[in-house]
């Protein structure tokens, strides 16, 4: 066995399936030895990379367990003992974890090479999980028209192309599509999408009845996209409300900053038709969520609860 075999394994016994650290580290020391197996390295290369491509910590770490030999991957010329520019293979949990999630029926939607883990047993079986918070009104994603559907979206989205649907109760209509976004609440797809002249549309996957590829690239067949808005929150991470928020906002594009061991900054990013269904969803998280930033949110929020309290009012 290689050297590097060798090294990938006893880091494997170290650590668990797709570890954010170490998988990190293997990528980092395998384009370092890249580097070494061209004869193209020096000290001030392996920096380099570990600034740009690890964490602020591995500057510490990985160069020292190069230069001092702990993993014996280099010689003191910066050459390297091994032959072969390495490469990353799954390691055997991988592939079981792997051919899994492939059995999702979620995830059988985007086609995975299933084909080439015909041989590999599942780590785990879908009825292992239970999820208590989900709607029991997923969409159907073993139906044939479903799954055809689906994939003509991904394909338009690939191709930047135009898509003439009908949904039920509706006629057919020309929509240019931006992404598709998956609740993991509502256990549903939805497909973003505006019009030729801009205005947007959201799009419940199972509700398309009918739909085609339109044949002119969609910078032909667009006008101007719909503004944004952003609103800014600061969390306090009790009784799981962080993973409660990142559920609960799955369908939003966002970001996440971590300020301190319990509270976070989420960036959420939103339709401005969307703000009052934003609105009721942030108030349903109560004193866990407060929103910092734009003042006309804040005043949104600050009218809404004034009127609750009106209501509450009357009825006692």
């Amino acid at each position: 066995m290689g050297i590097f075999r060798k090294w990938i394994c006893f880091m494997e016994a170290r650590t668990v399936i797709f570890h954010e650290l170490y998988s990190t580290y293997y990528n980092v020391v395998s384009e370092i030895l890249t580097e070494a197996v061209r004869g193209e390295l020096s000290g001030e290369r392996i920096r380099k990379i570990v600034e740009e491509k690890a964490y602020l910590e591995s500057g510490l770490s990985i160069p020292k367990a190069l230069e001092e030999r702990e993993w014996p991957l280099l010689r003191e010329n910066y050459t390297t003992p091994i032959e072969h520019v390495p490469t990353m293979p799954l390691t055997e949990v991988q592939k079981q974890w792997m051919k899994a999630i492939c059995q999702d029926p979620r995830i059988r939607l985007f086609d995975p090479p299933i084909q080439e883990l015909k041989d590999t047993e599942p780590l785990f079986e879908a009825g292992f999980f239970v999820c208590f918070d989900r709607c029991s009104d997923g969409d159907p994603y073993e139906d044939s028209l479903y799954r055809e559907h689906f994939r003509l979206v991904l394909l338009a989205l690939k191709e930047r192309r135009g898509l003439r649907l009908r949904c039920r109760g509706k006629r057919c209509r020309l929509y240019i599509p931006e992404r598709l976004e998956y609740s993991a609440k509502d256990d549903k797809f939805r497909l973003i999408a505006h019009s030729p002249k801009g205005t947007p549309y959201v799009i419940r996957m199972s509700g398309i009845c009918q739909l085609s590829l339109s044949e002119k690239p969609a910078e032909e067949e667009t006008g101007a996209r719909a503004e944004k808005e952003t609103v800014v929150l600061e969390l306090s991470d009790e009784r799981n409300t962080l993973e409660r928020a990142m559920i609960h906002f799955s369908d939003l594009e966002k970001e996440t900053v971590k300020l301190d061991d319990t509270h976070y900054r989420i960036a959420l990013r939103y339709r401005k038709d969307d703000e009052m269904e934003i609105l009721i969803r942030v108030l349903s998280f109560g004193p866990k969520l407060r929103v910092s930033s734009p003042e006309s949110f804040v005043r949104l929020l600050r009218e809404r609860l004034s009127m609750q309290k009106r209501f509450q009012g009357f009825g006692s």
